[in-house]
């Protein structure tokens, strides 16, 4: 497995553990592209903890709903979310 560490703004950092494998081309199936992130991904993609994305999604950035009703799991638009992240670069 390889380690990949990403460093956070303060100062702590983020590890995580990617195992590859080879996979037969023949036997490979496609995935559809990903629509959403989850807050677990923003927290990554932004270098951020949990509350600095619920304040992003309490401030309404970009496109959200949550899986199962009121008391489930964000979803986060995509296409909503990477068109924000554009405009702050």
């Amino acid at each position: 497995m390889k380690e990949h560490r990403v460093e956070r703004p303060d100062k702590t950092s983020i590890i995580g553990c990617i195992e590859t494998y080879e996979v037969d081309p023949s036997s490979a199936v496609a995935m559809p592209e990903k629509r959403c992130y989850t807050v677990e991904d923003l927290q990554i993609i932004l270098a951020c903890g949990r509350e600095t994305v619920y304040t992003l999604l309490k401030k309404n950035e970009f496109r959200w709903f949550r899986v199962g009703g009121s008391g489930g799991a964000y979803r986060i638009s995509k296409k909503s979310f990477d068109e924000w992240l554009d405009n702050k670069i």
